[in-house]
């Protein structure tokens, strides 16, 4: 799956399931581990580990698996790691203390 279309997929998802203040960052020339990383909110843990559970299934049905996940049983900070794109899911207040 190219890239851009990885990212149209991950956005969709994350509308899907009413995902707040998304970010999509290139990070390429800052660390090496992965080029794109996208950073949503959303209000509650219920919702954090929902919109990473989505996530998931839907680059899953596109073919992808991620690398790791982490973070969507408590659901303040849930991370979806899909290599050349890293997610990061939060809730308002962890996302406000890290900026």
């Amino acid at each position: 799956m190219a890239l851009n279309q990885l990212l149209t997929l991950l956005n969709e998802a994350l509308e899907d399931k009413k995902a707040e203040d998304i970010k999509v960052l290139d990070v390429r020339k800052l660390c090496s581990f992965t080029d794109i990383m996208v950073v949503a909110s959303g209000l509650t843990s219920r919702q954090v580990s929902a919109m990473a559970h989505h996530l998931i299934e839907q680059v899953k049905a596109h073919g992808k698996r991620p690398l790791s996940e982490t973070g969507r049983e408590n659901g303040e900070w849930a991370l979806v790691d899909l290599g050349e794109v890293v997610v990061h899911l939060m809730q308002p207040q962890i996302r406000s203390f890290y900026q």
